[in-house]
């Protein structure tokens, strides 16, 4: 059973290193050559190059060798490039699970009530309506060619080098308080745990909230963080003077809490990091450890 990624990012390639064994050959895709020289030499993977302008020659006899197909690489402003590129290849191929890793942006704002994978979505930024129309766009695919896609809607990625006690260490941290203001979060092993499962269930049309159990206000977690760490806690700031990009200062402008059940009941998937206290715990754990 091979595997092919396109976009092998920090959740993708988390993945793929941790489920290697079930792998034959694992190929991926980054946009820059020097890049894809790195990951290859850190991971034994077969690396290709492919972005807006780019498209190795050899990801088409890529795709006809592979099983298990994993889309984490964003739409562009006009559409899914993978798609645009490779719907026919794809939809003739052998390949026998398609899943594609989207976000809970697609929910828009829902005042902070709770919602599952049955609440409609309602985008508001353009980045979130461009990942619900990518994830149409896969999902039409898999019922034209009869293969199963699955959808995968992840909430605040964190983990190993990406976390509030890496940004507390580097003084890189803003606590940032909102009024209500309430966040999911993701651990990025459940997030692995969750492919995996699907891998050996696959139901073809399905959407999957990844996220954990409890939504919560974000300066509590760093809060949290720096207690548990010993490190200097960053005072306070408003939302309304934070210096924020303007694509964090979109994410306060949703606010919601979603339920994950579904990966639990259909999947029974266990998360390892049910909560941010997990979840720091552990990564405080792996750097004594």
């Amino acid at each position: 059973m091979n595997l092919f990624v396109f976009g092998l990012g920090y959740t993708a390639r988390h993945f793929a290193e941790r489920e290697r064994a079930r792998f034959g050959v694992v190929r991926g895709t980054v946009t820059e050559t020097d890049r894809a020289e790195a990951i290859a030499a850190e991971t034994g993977f077969a690396m290709r190059t492919f972005g807006p302008d780019s498209d190795d020659p050899r990801i088409a006899a890529d795709l006809a060798d592979t099983d298990i197909l994993l889309i984490s690489a964003p739409p562009t402003q006009s559409g899914d490039t993978v798609l645009a590129r490779h719907r026919d290849a794809i939809a003739g191929s052998r390949i026998s699970w398609i899943g594609y890793l989207s976000t809970i942006g697609v929910y828009g704002d829902q005042g902070g009530a709770w919602i599952d994978e049955t609440e409609p979505a309602l985008p508001k930024s353009g980045r979130s309506k461009g990942r619900l129309e990518a994830e149409e766009a896969w999902l039409s695919l898999g019922y034209e060619a009869g293969k199963p896609v699955q959808v995968f809607r992840l909430s605040g990625i964190y983990g190993p080098g990406r976390n509030p006690i890496t940004k507390l260490r580097e003084g890189k941290s803003q606590r940032i308080v909102k009024a209500g203001q309430v966040f999911n979060r993701i651990h990025v092993d459940d997030i692995a745990t969750t492919l995996a499962a699907s891998i050996e269930r696959p139901r073809g049309g399905a959407v999957y909230n990844v996220t954990d159990d409890e939504p919560t206000a974000p300066q509590v977690v760093i809060e949290h963080a720096a207690e548990i760490t010993g490190l200097p806690l960053p005072p306070e700031v408003d939302f309304e003077t934070a210096d924020l990009s303007p694509m964090a200062r979109s994410f306060y402008g949703e606010n919601k809490r979603v339920r994950n059940r579904l990966i639990r009941e259909e999947l029974g998937v266990r998360l390892a990091y049910p909560t941010y206290r997990e979840g720091l715990a552990g990564l405080v754990a792996d750097a004594a450890g």
